[in-house]
């Protein structure tokens, strides 16, 4: 008797998933515990802030499953994709400022570091200038990291 009644609830589970796939709409990857849908490419914060995923289609994502013949009145819009998001700032892509040369440090006047020829912030911070080593010292800036560019 016990084997008869977990074959039907596994039966039951099935022709549920099977009756959202067949309402859910094109595109859809899984359903959420509010009723919304998502297109989102992993389970991992698809419904967030829609209560968590109540159904996933994950397997549908590849070929969207037909649309019933007649959709439901008040089906849910499906969610718009988020906006990328913005690449970060990286230093070493920046332009290097004009001048340096030999015994040349960069020093950057707002936190008071200075960085050696061929560093990664070597003449790229948004302010400062160069100067010799001795002077950055004698303006009370210190190296990057504690290590000093004299060899």
């Amino acid at each position: 008797m016990k084997i008869w009644t977990r074959l039907l609830a596994v039966a039951a589970g099935v022709l549920a998933v099977n009756v959202a796939l067949a309402q859910a709409p094109a595109g859809s990857t899984g359903q959420c515990k509010d009723g919304t849908y998502t297109t989102a490419p992993s389970k991992k914060g698809a419904c967030r802030g829609h209560k968590g995923v109540q159904t996933w289609f994950a397997a549908s994502a590849a070929a969207p499953a037909p649309m019933a013949a007649k959709a439901p009145a008040a089906a849910p819009a499906p969610m718009p994709a988020p906006a990328p998001a913005k690449a970060p700032r990286q230093m070493a892509a920046m332009q290097q400022a004009p001048g340096g040369g030999a015994g040349m440090v960069w020093v950057n006047t707002e936190s008071k570091v200075y960085h050696c020829a061929g560093t990664k912030y070597y003449g790229k911070t948004k302010q400062g200038k160069y100067m010799s080593e001795a002077d950055a010292k004698a303006s009370g800036a210190h190296a990057d990291h504690n290590h000093p560019c004299m060899k």
